[in-house]
């Protein structure tokens, strides 16, 4: 083997074991902050910071709204809606409601439009550490992370943090900021309807509006009733 050639092929070697490292290193911090956060409540995340800095760069005006409550501040309706209508096997699954991927997968092969099979545990891991983005290495450092945050945080911690960090809007996170910017309520006393219609517009946030989510409300509404709330 040429001289040229094994150097070339040793700063490769380095460049891999670098970059593994750092990857490594990454995970480990990701991991120990949702360990930490079983105790802390968290003052921003990726997501957050991802709209913040999408904002410098845009004509529209940006405030961030944003207020940490713990959950017995906020009403069963909403955290029954959204569970309802963000992943029904919430408390069956471990991380993963592998039905749910199967599904989505399925109907992706077979042309459909793209739906998500992801729970609440992967949001909120996504939320907290990777922002909107798509890519397989992002999915494989989420799929890393999830049984973490099952095993160190428990169901209802989970709750609470995806409750507070989720997006409900231009410059709206969570469940307190979202009560009061579209009812004038606080989380602790919204209604069963208006806690419908916020679940409704999660999947397109900056989309969609509460006023105009009849169908989509309904249809979570029924799903509650079927789960007995």
């Amino acid at each position: 083997m040429p001289p040229r050639f094994r150097r070339r092929t040793s700063r490769l070697k380095l460049a891999a074991i670098f970059i593994l490292l750092a990857l490594a290193g990454a995970w480990s911090l990701a991991a120990l902050s949702l360990v930490a956060l079983k105790w802390i409540d968290p003052p921003t995340t990726a997501v957050q910071t991802q709209r913040r800095v999408q904002s410098w760069f845009s004509s529209k005006p940006y405030q961030k709204r944003y207020t940490y409550v713990p959950i017995s501040r906020i009403s069963p309706n909403l955290q029954h809606a959204v569970v309802a209508a963000e992943d029904a096997r919430f408390y069956q699954h471990h991380g993963f409601d592998w039905d749910a991927i199967q599904k989505a997968a399925q109907h992706d092969m077979e042309g459909g439009r793209t739906r998500g099979g992801s729970t609440i545990t992967q949001q909120l891991v996504k939320n907290l550490f990777f922002g909107t983005g798509r890519s397989f290495l992002r999915k494989g450092a989420e799929a890393g992370l999830v049984p973490v945050a099952e095993a160190v945080l428990g169901k209802q911690r989970i709750l609470e943090l995806y409750l507070n960090e989720v997006e409900w809007g231009q410059g709206i996170y969570g469940a307190e900021a979202a009560c009061h910017s579209w009812y004038g309520n606080s989380a602790r006393n919204v209604s069963r309807d208006q806690a419908e219609r916020l679940a409704a517009i999660l999947p397109g946030p900056r989309r969609r509006r509460p006023d105009r989510m009849n169908r989509y409300s309904a249809v979570i509404d029924e799903r509650m009733r079927q789960m007995g709330w």
